[in-house]
């Protein structure tokens, strides 16, 4: 590809990327053209990455970039987690499961584990040594997490687990799982607590199928089932149990910016690609690119794309500085995935038939972009957190 993604747009660097955070999104990209990109299709095709792919990110420094260097990091800020999501989707290797593990899961075990939880668990999550997994979502609880079921009783100094979990990225790679369960049913959300229960030799725990997804084909998918798992009580996150809930609505903005990100680079590529194709194809005697049609809407997806980068640049400065609140990250995961599938679609058409064969990136863009709308919380869930701040 002629074009660089990040380029595409020719909008001005945001102050949040200064130069050791754009020098990590070139490092990141070489990174994955060079050890991730030559082996994609085959990682596609076993609906699983390798194992030692996740060590070598960690030995390149590409898990936990953002947390203190004390646990294993890097001491950088989102700002450093941004731009390898980032390079994940310009490259095109977006079944990479990095960047859940680096900027959703460890952020729980940095701002709510103890200690020692912390000393224990972050500097082998920053090797690769454990990869990371929230489970959250229950076969009857998606969206609405305060109708999770899987319980942890108390039974001396361990609780017991009990339940399933479904639709859990990473799940199969795995071996560290904050599980969201009920330890006290009949408070609501107030008896939410998450719990971490490393899964290495861990009797009771199972996992169930990776499942198989319209996209993102390389990052594996599980349903998980938790019988009688036996875990400390020093596993709880947090003080006191109850805590849970909050918790989750504190981590959440992150998460939904993440989306947001994942969704305006993956355009930004889009757009990218087939400004590329649009010049070489050629059709009733000239390239797809003279038509005005073509032209046309090449202008309007890259006005929509500038528009959606800035804004996500802004909610990146606002993060970074402890600004950004739920109702702004909830507009950033909504609109911008939303932006995303429109861009991605609109670049399919442009392409033809040949946007329909699986030999060119857009199709497998195509199916990747879909889910965006649905996981971190569904859009429509997003537009009731916005309309309550009306």
């Amino acid at each position: 590809m002629s074009i660089r993604p990040e380029d595409v747009l020719g909008v001005p660097k945001p102050d949040w990327k200064t130069e050791d955070v754009v020098m990590l999104q070139d490092m990141t990209s070489k990174f994955l053209e060079a050890e991730v990109l030559p082996h994609y299709d085959r990682f596609e095709k076993q609906e699983i990455f390798d194992r030692s792919v996740w060590e070598l990110a960690g030995q390149n420094g590409l898990l936990c970039a953002s947390m203190p260097e004390e646990y294993g990091g890097a001491g950088g800020t989102y700002a450093h987690e941004s731009a390898i999501l980032e390079a994940i989707s310009h490259v095109g290797v977006d079944g990479f499961g990095i960047a859940l593990h680096n900027s959703i899961v460890a952020p729980y075990i940095l701002h709510y584990g103890s200690e020692e939880q912390k000393k224990k668990w972050l500097p082998k999550m920053a090797s690769g040594e454990l990869i990371g997994a929230i489970a959250m979502t229950e076969p009857g609880a998606g969206s609405d997490l305060q109708g999770v079921k899987t319980s942890a009783k108390k039974d001396g100094n361990h609780y017991v687990i009990n339940g399933s979990k479904t639709f859990i990225t990473n799940g199969q790679l795995a071996n560290l799982v904050v599980v969201v369960t009920k330890t006290d049913p009949a408070k609501g959300a107030k008896g939410t607590s998450l719990i971490v229960v490393e899964t290495d030799g861990q009797e009771g725990f199972e996992r169930g199928r990776n499942l198989d997804k319209v996209g993102l084909k390389s990052n594996d998918t599980s349903e998980l089932f938790f019988n009688n798992v036996r875990v400390p009580t020093s596993n709880l996150l947090g003080n006191e149990e109850g805590e849970g809930f909050v918790q989750l609505m504190q981590q959440l903005p992150q998460e939904r910016l993440q989306i947001g990100g994942t969704a305006i680079a993956m355009a930004e590529r889009a757009i990218a690609i087939t400004s590329d194709y649009v010049k070489e194809r050629k059709a009733f005697g000239k390239a797809v690119i003279e038509f005005q049609n073509t032209q046309f809407k090449l202008a309007e997806m890259k006005t929509e794309a500038t528009i959606g980068r800035v804004f996500y640049n802004h909610c990146v400065e606002r993060h970074v500085n402890g600004g950004l609140d739920p109702v702004t990250a909830s507009m950033a995961k909504y609109w911008l995935s939303d932006l995303q599938n429109k861009i991605v679609d609109e670049c399919l058409q442009l392409h033809g038939g040949y946007g329909y064969m699986n030999e060119y990136p857009i199709a497998r863009m195509f199916r990747d972009a879909r889910v965006q709308r649905i996981y971190g919380g569904t859009n429509e869930i997003m537009k009731l957190l916005i309309a309550r701040s009306l």
